[in-house]
């Protein structure tokens, strides 16, 4: 398989006078001790709201927002928070961002009220995206080649495996310090993780630039708050769907599409004019960037779906502890961990062929799901669930680490925060409509099979699988139209030669 059509190289500039640095793999370590804080945070809370509900009495609408809000906030920063990164120096904003969320940790353990954890959720969701976009940036600058393909795919191992290792966290604390109290421990779990990190991060984290410190920037206002107020409106109707009853919410997709455009049209006169906008758009002109973006925009709406339908599951329909349910989803974990650092190292042969592969395993995991919740006795499910929970996790491995490689294989190093941001904006937006899409069906379903979760779950996921193929058609159509562009290179340069 020719390399061409694989894997799209750095651009020259990029790997030209590059001088690796010796902590480089220390300093991804540190990377990825941060990001596992954050990721674990998304879906560690999934099998606290129970203990949430008795120690605080917190009523529905409250522990949705501690669920949700979460998400919101994180979205709203990503791409401002990168850009900053890019401008000031990536190790300062990762330093600000791990201490913000250490202390929002802290303050969302002693929460009194609900009301007190409700904002301290949202304020812990800003640190996570201070925090986020740096971590992709800082690989983009630490590594080129083959070392940054290795780098990205334990990246993505974290991300698997931080995302499934959660419930299980967080059913293990809940289990040690009881059902009144143990959700404070899983926001004190990050207390440790943060001191220990802030003082390696000083040391190990490469310092800003001499062009990063001694140049002006443009932060571009206008542009901050026309993508901050429409990521949020776009965010708000799918994270409230299940509180906010009645259709009117949904006009808030139509004005935060108004938003989002006028957000373009500001970015591109800005640009025009000779100032350095938030966002180069140039950069959706990039194939490998705009294809890989939208592709996992689709796969974390279908994949993120999973740990919620299938908490609910074991939790409310078949009775399982927190523990329990928690250590269900670990085969998921494993698989991706394994398949994410293997496929780190050898995405340069295969590209987007690997990708592809992977959410065809994916969607086969989730099909088995359904099957097994469907013909198995519910005494024998979390045991037979251990094969499709594999197939999915070792597919998930295959697609969130490459692909994160193959889409910001073509960014300027100096564009690496920000566009890192724009990919974890659309992982959060993908993640928050695929939840209220599956979410919508399987509580419809639910209702009218009078409490039958497993029907529910089925309903639901199904809905997941349909995500994942539309992830897996633009997969496909992006390897195809790259393999079209290959052969009229080769058939020109074939031409030439005979000129």
């Amino acid at each position: 398989m020719p390399t061409s059509s694989a894997y799209s190289s750095p651009d020259r500039s990029q790997v030209e006078d590059f001088v690796p640095d010796p902590n480089r793999w220390k300093a991804l370590a540190v990377c990825l001790l941060g990001g596992a804080m954050v990721l674990l945070d998304v879906s560690i809370v999934n099998v606290a709201l129970r203990s949430i509900s008795l120690g605080l009495h917190a009523s529905g609408d409250a522990l949705q927002w501690v669920l949700s809000g979460y998400s919101l906030t994180f979205g709203l920063l990503l791409v401002p928070a990168g850009r900053l990164g890019d401008t000031r120096g990536r190790r300062r904003m990762f330093l600000i961002g791990l201490v913000l969320f250490t202390l929002t940790s802290l303050l969302c353990g002693a929460a009194p009220n609900a009301t007190w954890l409700v904002i301290a959720r949202l304020s812990q969701g800003l640190a996570a995206g201070l925090l986020t976009p740096q971590i992709s940036a800082l690989i983009q600058q630490l590594f080129r080649g083959r070392e940054r393909g290795k780098a990205f795919g334990l990246f993505g191992a974290m991300v698997g495996i931080s995302t499934a290792l959660g419930p299980l966290i967080g059913g293990l604390l809940i289990q040690l310090f009881g059902e009144s109290d143990g959700w404070r421990y899983v926001f004190f779990v990050n207390l440790p993780i943060g001191l220990v990190t802030v003082p390696f991060a000083l040391r190990l984290l490469p310092q800003a630039s001499d062009e990063q410190r001694g140049r002006r920037h443009d932060l571009d206002p206008v542009g901050v708050l026309l993508l901050g107020a429409g990521v949020v409106v776009l965010l708000l109707p799918f994270v409230q769907e299940q509180q906010w009853h009645g259709s009117a919410k949904w006009l808030l997709v139509p004005l935060a599409a108004l938003l989002l455009a006028g957000f373009v049209a500001w970015e591109a006169r800005y640009r025009r004019a000779g100032r350095e906008s938030l966002v180069d758009l140039a950069l959706f002109g990039r194939r490998s960037f705009s294809f890989g973006t939208s592709m996992i925009t689709v796969y974390f709406a279908g994949f993120t779906a999973l740990f919620f339908v299938l908490t609910l599951l074991l939790q409310f329909g078949l009775g399982y502890s927190a523990l329990l349910a928690g250590l269900t989803t670990l085969p998921f974990a494993v698989g991706s961990g394994l398949a994410a650092g293997v496929s780190g190292r050898v995405v340069h042969r295969f590209g987007r062929r690997l990708v592809l592969l992977g959410l065809v395993l994916v969607t086969l995991g989730y099909l088995g799901v359904i099957g097994v919740v469907r013909e198995v006795p519910e005494h024998l499910t979390g045991w037979v669930l251990i094969a499709p929970l594999l197939i999915g996790g070792i597919g998930s491995g295959m697609v969130i680490a490459p692909n994160q490689t193959l889409t910001l294989s073509e960014v300027p190093v100096s564009q690496g925060g920000t566009a890192g941001g724009l990919i974890q904006v659309g992982q959060r937006i993908g993640s928050a409509i695929g939840i209220a899409a599956v979410g919508s069906v399987f509580y419809a379903q639910l209702a009218a099979s009078h409490g039958n979760y497993n029907q529910a779950l089925q309903h639901g996921l199904l809905i997941a699988v349909l995500f994942l193929v539309l992830a897996l058609v633009l997969a496909a159509a992006d390897l195809l139209v790259r393999d079209r562009a290959t052969g009229a290179d080769l058939a020109g340069d074939g031409a030439r030669a005979v000129a």
